[in-house]
């Protein structure tokens, strides 16, 4: 299963994260490229434990049920899937270029830590996560905001 363990699959997804531009287009969602790279790297902070956002209600009752069908295998996300409310971007006005650097770092932090860097934390909507499966989903969460934008 992809994750971003896998040294490959980080180079993968710096590579896309390189040709990101301002002008890229959107297809589908509200988020521009700058804010998707803002709003990926919340995810990432969220993965190696920098930010613990609570768990969210829904996500206590379906979360379980709803995480084996996300994270059991190699399937894209699906676009318009919800996000965690922490993780909305409002600012429009975000740096690109700076947002990018930012991602960039964090997925060499995670990669780096290994297993023993991922949070114990549970997930807000998830819960309780394996290392791998917090590799799978920032894998996946990249990717599917990747795709967002053509890259």
């Amino acid at each position: 299963m992809k994750n971003l363990f896998e040294a490959g699959r980080a180079e993968e997804m710096k590579s896309r994260i390189a040709r990101l531009r301002s002008d890229s287009e959107r297809q589908w969602g509200k988020m521009n490229p700058a804010q998707a790279m803002a709003h990926c790297a919340g995810g990432l902070e969220m993965g190696v434990g920098d930010s613990i956002p609570p768990r969210i209600l829904i996500g206590r009752v379906l979360g379980g049920f709803i995480k084996p069908k996300a994270l059991g295998d190699d399937a894209p996300m699906r676009k318009h899937s919800p996000t965690v409310p922490v993780l909305v971007m409002h600012e429009s006005d975000r740096d690109l270029e700076r947002e990018k650097v930012r991602v960039t770092e964090l997925i060499d932090r995670f990669v780096a830590a290994g297993p023993a860097g991922c949070t114990k934390h549970p997930h807000s909507f998830f819960g309780q996560m394996t290392p791998e499966e917090w590799a799978i989903l920032m894998y996946k969460h990249l990717d599917h905001h990747l795709r967002q934008f053509g890259v």
